[in-house]
């Protein structure tokens, strides 16, 4: 499987974002959710529970429930709206198998993501499901690229296509899922501080009653998204 590396970023020929507002963090729409329940309990690893199957049976759900998400509005995602796969000022390519770098679409990158994840949840030798089957010493490893990819597309659906999302009247599900997200990832180290900082604002936001999920962003105004981050390129 192709995993993402590092790429600076080009014009993707849509107005630079960052000189838009963004619409997902006004107050009204960011208080919207599906259940006023507190996800940092329910993050937790059980009792009894053992470490790979938690993070087996998590990641495989939040898989389906941000493929499912991101379908509600792939319609409005297409190579000519998103020619690049671009959050904010960063673009990410994907490396084939052979490590090389494939320039794509928001949406051709999205089905490489889901395919690729898709292929790995269904394996046996990679998530096992059937009793006395053991889990690969690079499960986690795996694991981490997993939610690295899947913090792309939702990162990619507020910072692109949050206006569609709304007159869908899904804010609601996609907060509540970015939360559930964020705080699973963060209680097993799951994703990078720094791959994530370019969300830092909607995170602090959507989480600081969820757990007191903190930046561990650098805090620098290209990654944090504020004043001149239109002029800056970030490396993924």
């Amino acid at each position: 499987t192709g995993w993402l590396l590092g790429s600076k970023a080009k014009p993707n020929g849509k107005k630079p974002a960052a000189e838009e507002r963004k619409a997902y963090l006004e107050p009204e729409h960011t208080k919207a959710r599906i259940t006023d329940f507190q996800f940092k309990e329910l993050v937790v690893l059980p009792r009894e529970i053992d470490l790979n199957e938690w993070l087996a049976s998590n990641t495989t759900t939040f898989f389906h429930h941000i493929n499912l998400q991101y379908s509600t509005i792939s319609e409005f995602c297409t190579g000519e709206t998103c020619q690049t796969m671009a959050v904010c000022n960063t673009q990410y390519y994907w490396y084939d198998e052979r490590g090389k770098k494939v320039k794509c679409t928001a949406p051709q990158y999205v089905d490489f993501v889901m395919s690729s994840v898709q292929k790995l949840v269904t394996d046996e030798d990679v998530f096992p499901t059937k009793y006395g089957r053991e889990f690969p010493s690079s499960f986690e490893s795996l694991v981490r690229k997993i939610c690295r990819h899947l913090f792309h597309v939702l990162a990619h659906i507020y910072w692109a296509h949050f206006k569609e999302t709304l007159a869908l009247e899904l804010h609601g599900h996609l907060n509540t899922l970015y939360v559930h997200f964020i705080l699973f990832a963060r209680e097993f180290n799951l994703l990078d501080p720094k791959e994530t900082a370019i969300m830092d604002d909607l995170t602090e936001v959507l989480c600081s009653g969820a757990g007191g999920v903190h930046s561990g962003g650098s805090g620098d105004g290209a990654g944090s998204g504020g004043p001149g981050a239109q002029n800056h390129v970030k490396e993924r």
